[in-house]
């Protein structure tokens, strides 16, 4: 058996470049990068071996390790989960950094791999710098926080451990059902030491999106209930994306026209436009499609884990409706006491569109989903129209970021109140033209994610529409996009606060408190306007403060014509929201109180939490 001999980093970058996934007939790398903060825990080892193949396998250094790790997971969300990117991190607090990025990566099922550097796995020289001891295990380490938000988590205490560990790692990350980010600990040790790998082990393997079909039983009674509906709605999620199936999805709902409502990872499955697609649905949803719903006696839900913000707490849907979810993984097929049907939405969707032969809904639901529609068209318009004031509100801004696009251009956003306006009132063509966090919805995704966006998308405009809040949170990679030549255009709006928090305390009976800087405790002299502007300035990208839409669309026109990122803010205002559409969300309110005004929401609460006892 032929051998060769490489320290333990320097085999897991060979065997991470020999892996290869078929794209349209193209071959090419899984791994399209890697994203490296160096210290003592990784750069001896893991530095070492990337170096030597800095030609064929690029390795980026960011600023923070946190940022970075949102970029990768941009980056393979964009890329529909086939190429992907690996982040390495120092022992210590460069590892932990990454660990809230891994929960973004769980919950969304996005592939990363994560090679966070660890303690020595000797323990000679133990206590070592940044090593958190742990007084009752000694085999604890802080990388022991990703455990909870990896899908495979291994610790390479041995050179020969990779053999059947990269594999499993591997799998996970390819598989479409147990997707997610997977973590090996790196002792810094055991990155340098030595073994004679089998050549083989580093062989080529090319590797193609697995396509589970459906179970016969299950396809047949989803037929039948289908058959059985009047009034069925259709739930558009992620998962469609994922499998390549919108071709599908549009013949199987154009077919039997049926109404279609969008979730925040479901956007772009149907252009905005399309006859059947009535916009977002749930917490933050269209009027139409939330209408339309309350009243359907069948809910179809494909390629979603159907989470609140979607269901609207399980509030939204008609009681009596019944439910099929169609997805890959069983885990989320079950939920909602839905009607299982496990399978690839590619396949599956054919299947369902060929067996309904002449079915179709009852005429005027049809009727009713196209008034609804048009009547939410128009309120869209409303909504995203210059008012003509110095303080506009998100809508607005949301409308003129988005005429300033192009066909193949993308929003990214995260978190606030932005994702909602955002869900309801931006319109896109594109099927990757609306980037959304909102699994995790974890502040200062926005910028870093952006950033991932554009390089597995350079040809398009990548629009990151981010609140003051999560910009303060998270911004070092403005630096890394002008260092990388990777141009995003940032769009801040600025409402001095945490305003989709302080509406919601509000909505729930609380005074404005410890959201807004004007509530919260500050010197006497209040808490500092921030210049965006000049701060981005200083990382390197050219930006420009507005007073209003007119002034925002004409910096968005320079802001296109830049070659480098660039920056736009201006001042919004805090308390309004487009309020057509949208439903109830479960946030707990205090069943006791001295506030007449919470003691009222909590009443609300209560009424709404009888119509959720009844979808359980």
């Amino acid at each position: 058996m032929k051998t060769i001999k490489l320290t333990m980093a320097q085999a897991v970058i060979r065997y991470l470049m020999a892996q290869k996934v078929e794209i349209e007939g193209e071959i090419k790398p899984m791994f399209a990068g890697c994203w490296a903060i160096f210290g003592h825990g990784n750069v001896a080892g893991l530095g070492e071996a990337l170096y030597h193949v800095k030609e064929e396998l690029p390795t980026y250094r960011a600023h923070n390790e946190q940022a970075m790790a949102h970029s990768a997971i941009a980056y393979a969300k964009t890329m529909n989960r086939q190429q992907m990117m690996m982040c390495t991190a120092s022992a210590g607090p460069g590892s932990v950094n990454m660990v809230t990025a891994a929960a973004v990566a769980h919950v969304n099922r996005i592939p990363v791999l994560f090679l966070p550097g660890d303690t020595f796995a000797t323990r000679m020289p133990d206590p070592v710098l940044q090593q958190v001891e742990n007084f009752h295990d000694q085999t604890l380490t802080s990388n022991d926080c990703f455990r909870p938000v990896s899908r495979f988590f291994d610790r390479i205490t041995r050179p020969e451990q990779l053999l059947t560990s990269l594999p499993q790692a591997i799998r996970v990350l390819t598989d479409p059902i147990e997707c997610g980010p997977a973590t090996l600990g790196m002792p810094q040790d055991v990155q340098t030491m030595a073994f004679d790998y089998p050549a083989s082990f580093f062989d080529e393997k090319v590797h193609h999106l697995r396509r589970q079909a459906p179970d016969n039983r299950e396809l047949e009674n989803a037929i039948t209930m289908i058959k059985q509906a009047k009034k069925p709605v259709v739930i558009a999620g992620g998962g469609l994306h994922y499998s390549g199936a919108l071709k599908e999805f549009d013949q199987f709902v154009s077919t039997y026209h049926l109404p279609v409502g969008e979730t925040q990872a479901g956007k772009g499955a149907l252009p905005w436009d399309h006859s059947q697609n009535m916009g977002s649905i749930g917490v933050t949803g269209a009027a139409s499609t939330n209408a339309l719903c309350s009243e359907s006696d069948l809910i179809i839900a494909v390629g979603t884990r159907l989470g609140d913000f979607t269901s609207g707490s399980r509030a939204l849907v008609n009681p009596d409706a019944k439910i099929i979810c169609l997805n890959v993984a069983s885990f989320d097929a079950i939920k909602h006491k839905a009607q299982p049907l496990v399978g690839d939405a590619k396949l599956t969707l054919a299947q369902l569109t060929d067996a309904l032969d002449d079915w179709a809904p009852d005429g005027q639901w049809i009727e009713k989903a196209e008034q609804l529609r048009a009547q939410w068209q128009k309120s869209v318009d409303i909504a995203t129209t210059d008012r003509g004031t110095n303080l506009p509100t998100d809508a607005e801004c949301v409308g003129a970021v988005n005429r300033a696009a192009g066909e193949n251009d993308i929003v990214v956003c995260a978190a606030g109140g932005l994702p909602g306006e955002l869900q309801k009132l931006w319109r896109t063509r594109y099927d990757k033209g609306y980037h959304m966090e909102y699994g995790y919805s974890c502040m200062g995704y926005e910028l870093a994610g952006g950033l991932g966006v554009k390089m597995a998308k350079p040809q398009s405009e990548v629009f990151v529409m981010v609140g003051d809040g999560s910009y303060l949170m998270l911004n070092s990679e403005i630096a890394t996009s002008v260092m990388l030549g990777q141009k995003i255009i940032m769009v801040v709006l600025d409402n001095r606060g945490y305003g989709c928090i302080h509406r919601l305390q509000q909505s729930c009976g609380g005074p404005g408190f410890n959201n807004l800087l004007d509530d919260c405790l500050t010197t006497e002299n209040g808490a500092p306007k921030t210049d965006f502007a000049a701060h981005a300035a200083a990382l390197g990208a050219r930006s420009e403060k507005v007073n209003n839409i007119s002034e925002l669309e004409a910096a968005l026109e320079r802001a296109k014509a830049s070659d480098i990122s660039y920056l736009i803010t201006l001042d919004t205002d805090v308390t309004p929201q487009w309020e057509d559409g949208g439903t109830w969300w479960d946030v707990a309110v205090a069943e006791v109180s001295q506030r007449d005004h919470v003691n009222e929401a909590r009443k609300r609460y209560e009424s709404f939490k009888a119509r959720q006892l009844q979808n359980l």
